[in-house]
Order: C-alpha cells, then structure tokens, then sequence
C-alpha cells in the first residue's frame, strides 16, 4: 500500500472530525453529503454514501398540491402501454 498523503486532524468533544479539503475533493463530496466509516480488518475506510430514495423524496415540488395520484397513474400506465407497443413494432 502506498500512502501518498496524510492529514493529521483532532477530535472536538463531540467526536467530530473536519474531513480535510483535499479529501473531500478526491472523493467528490459536497456540503450536507453523507458518508460511510466502514471498518475492514484492522482499518477504517471513509466513503460516499449513495444517494436513497428517502434521500430524494421531497426534493422536487410537484407541479400541482394535492397531486393527483389517480391521474399521474394513469398517465403512467399509458406511457408503458406506448412503450411496450413502440417495443413490439421494433421486433
């Protein structure tokens, strides 16, 4: 293993740690991002967390309040039933 670079940073009181700017730039990570301390043999790994669809949710107003969830299904089904005849005709 080649180690290329080392920060060396203190814990606050509360178990904090400042990830350093160079390590949060190599791994692409932004403010209010989440991360994973992933503990392997006898280290620990520090990687992006992947965004989830509860991470998501919410994030994107909709058009109309209350959406119409009856609607936006049939608009749904509609949009399969084009895509599986557009997918026939490929055939």
């Amino acid at each position: 293993m080649t180690i290329l670079r080392e920060h060396v940073r203190s814990i606050t009181t509360k178990g904090q740690v400042t990830i350093p700017a160079l390590v949060r730039d190599f791994l692409g990570l932004r403010p209010g991002e989440k991360v994973i301390f992933r503990i392997v043999d006898e280290r620990v790994e520090l990687v992006p967390a992947q965004m989830t669809l509860e991470d998501a949710f919410g994030s994107v107003k909709p058009i109309q309040q209350p959406e119409d969830f009856l609607a936006l299904r049939q608009i749904a089904r509609e949009e399969r039933v084009e895509r599986i005849l557009s997918e026939m005709q490929d055939e």
